[in-house]
């Protein structure tokens, strides 16, 4: 799941490495994904089962709204955009 995210973000338009070849945006939100599955101690499926909770703790006004707004709220955009996602891949495992 963690590569088809990356790969969705990429054709979306999301960037995978800067002009100086440092990991960017695509990179940047397969990585918060993980460290939001450390903190509530979730596998990727069970984020994907329980995003729309999970973006409810992390955004505004959340209990976890702090850890969301985390490098200029790369955390939450990251859960976002996987929510925006996960129909695309159950679509495709179908």
């Amino acid at each position: 799941m963690k590569e088809q995210f990356k790969g969705y973000l990429i054709k979306r338009g999301y960037n995978e490495f800067t002009p100086s070849g440092n990991p960017s945006t695509a990179y940047s939100y397969v990585k918060y994904i993980d460290r939001v599955c450390e903190w509530e101690c979730i596998e990727w499926s069970e984020l994907a089962d329980n995003i729309d909770v999970i973006i409810d703790l992390y955004d505004i006004g959340g209990a976890k709204e702090e850890q969301g707004n985390m490098s200029k709220r790369t955390c939450i955009n990251a859960l976002k955009r996987f929510s925006e996602f996960l129909p695309t891949y159950k679509g495709a495992m179908r």
